[in-house]
């Protein structure tokens, strides 16, 4: 089976998510096509039809979370990625005429959530990875060859396995 990769974040969005699904959004259209149901003819009923269709939307979401879930790796930021570009990684980077350009290395699952992530197997995130501040990264697009310089790389700081990493201050 492919391996999924997950932000901690993406991961905990697509539980939220199925379990939203299952608990909330799928009993709440199954009551509706109950009632609709209940009105006699279905076959020129569009409550009926409607709720019907996105039942099954539902089911094919439900069915998908979960098996992405099954198989889905969460990683999870570790201290030694500090200072190289590595799944999860916010990059800034710039090229010769000055464009600036800043995303977020995620999955492929998660990509549809903000403009500013890319799909870990994309050109681009495939250049940057391994790499540290001030490295130029070239990357082959359909317009040519584009050349970037990271500037700047960062790591959610809110993650619980960031802030554990942090030295503690001592008092006396």
């Amino acid at each position: 089976m492919i391996r999924k990769l997950l932000t901690k974040e993406g991961y905990e969005k697509l539980k939220d998510e199925l379990k939203y699904l299952t608990r909330e959004r799928r009993p709440e259209v199954t009551e509706i096509v109950s009632w609709a149901a209940s009105l006699g003819d279905r076959s020129e009923n569009a409550d009926y039809k409607e709720n019907k269709r996105l039942l099954r939307q539902i089911d094919r979401r439900i069915r998908h979370l979960t098996k992405l879930l099954e198989v889905a790796e969460r990683i999870e930021y570790n201290p030694v990625q500090e200072g190289k570009v590595f799944f999860g990684a916010w990059c800034e980077l710039v090229n010769d005429d000055d464009e600036m350009l800043k995303f977020r290395i995620v999955g492929d699952e998660e990509v549809y959530w903000r403009k500013d992530y890319i799909s870990l197997s994309s050109p681009m995130a495939k250049s940057c990875l391994g790499k540290r501040v001030d490295d130029e990264i070239v990357v082959h697009t359909p317009l040519g060859i584009k050349t970037w310089y990271i500037i700047k790389i960062e790591y959610n700081k809110d993650d619980p396995a960031f802030l554990m990493s942090l030295p503690r201050s001592r008092t006396l």
